[in-house]
C-alpha cells in the first residue's frame, strides 16, 4: 500500500502508515485515521474516488496493527496540530475496524481538546455494539444515496445481506440514541438517483432519520466507471430546493 501523507500547516511533511491530515471542505482541517487497507468495504460504490472494493465484507475485526497506529498517532499529537478534527475515514470503511471504539475512549482520554469525527457509509450501524462504541464522537458524517433496493445495487454494490430499508432503519435508530451531531450526506449521479420519485422517498427517509444537516454531493473526480456521471451544478441546487425546509447544503 502506497504511504499516505502527513503534513503539518508550516510546510513539513512526515511520511506514516496510518495517519494523514488533510484540509476537508467539509470538517476543515482533520487527521484522518485509516484502520482498514485499501480496499477492504461492505459497499462497492460505483462513484467511489478509492477505486473498486476488493474485500466486499461485513466482518468486523482488527485489520491494521494497533501498536503501530497508536504510535504514530501518539507521535504526531504531541507537536499540539491545530485541527479542527481527528477523523475516522480512510481507503476502505473504517467501522470495520474492531479497533475504532478503543481508539475513540483513548482519544477522548488523553488529547480531549480534540473532536473526534467519523465518516462512514452507514452500513455497519446495526451493530448496537458499534453504536455504543460511537457514542463519544463529536460529529458523524453518515451516507445514504438510495432509498429503494434497485438504486442501492446499482450505486452501492452492496454486500449480500444489507437491503436499503435496512439502511434506514439503521440510521432512524442510531439517531434515536447519538446525541450529538449527524451530518448525512447524499450523492448524486445522473439519471440514477435523481428521479422525482427517489428524491420523494430519500426526503421520506431524512424526515425519519432527522440530520442535523443534509450534505449532498456529486463527482469530483473519476468514479470506477466511466459511464458514471455527475449531476450539474443547477441540478443539485435544484434537489436541494426539493428538499427544503429540511436543513441541507450543497458541498
Amino acid at each position: 500500500m502506497q504511504k499516505n501523507i502527513i503534513s503539518n500547516f508550516s510546510g513539513r511533511d512526515m511520511n506514516v502508515d496510518h495517519i494523514h491530515l488533510v484540509h476537508s471542505r467539509r470538517i476543515g482541517r482533520s487527521l484522518g485515521i485509516d484502520l482498514v487497507t485499501h480496499k477492504i468495504c461492505s459497499l462497492d460504490c460505483v462513484y467511489c474516488e478509492a477505486g473498486a472494493t476488493t474485500n466486499l465484507t461485513l466482518e468486523r475485526k482488527s485489520y491494521k496493527p494497533f501498536d503501530e497506529i497508536y504510535k504514530e498517532l501518539t507521535a504526531f499529537l504531541k507537536t499540539k496540530p491545530k485541527i479542527d478534527y481527528i477523523t475516522f475515514s480512510g481507503l476502505g470503511e473504517p467501522t470495520l475496524s474492531s479497533d475504532i471504539g478503543h481508539f475513540i475512549l483513548l482519544l477522548k482520554k488523553n488529547w480531549s481538546e480534540y473532536k473526534i469525527c467519523l465518516i462512514t457509509n452507514s452500513t455497519l450501524l446495526f451493530d448496537e455494539k458499534l453504536q455504543n462504541e460511537l457514542l463519544e464522537c463529536d460529529l458523524i458524517l453518515p451516507s445514504l444515496d438510495a432509498a429503494t433496493e434497485e438504486v442501492f445495487h446499482l450505486i452501492n454494490r452492496p454486500h449480500i445481506d444489507l437491503k436499503a430499508e435496512m439502511m434506514i432503519e439503521t440510521l432512524v435508530s442510531f439517531r434515536a440514541k447519538f446525541k450529538n451531531q449527524i451530518w448525512l450526506e447524499m450523492f448524486f449521479l445522473e439519471g440514477i438517483n435523481d428521479s422525482i420519485d427517489e428524491l420523494f422517498l430519500l426526503k421520506e427517509a431524512c424526515k425519519r432519520i432527522k440530520p442535523d444537516k443534509i450534505q449532498i454531493n456529486s463527482l469530483d473526480r473519476a468514479g470506477v466507471f466511466d459511464w458514471v456521471k455527475k449531476v450539474s451544478p443547477q441540478r443539485l441546487k435544484g434537489i436541494a430546493e426539493f428538499f427544503e425546509p429540511l436543513s441541507i447544503e450543497i458541498i
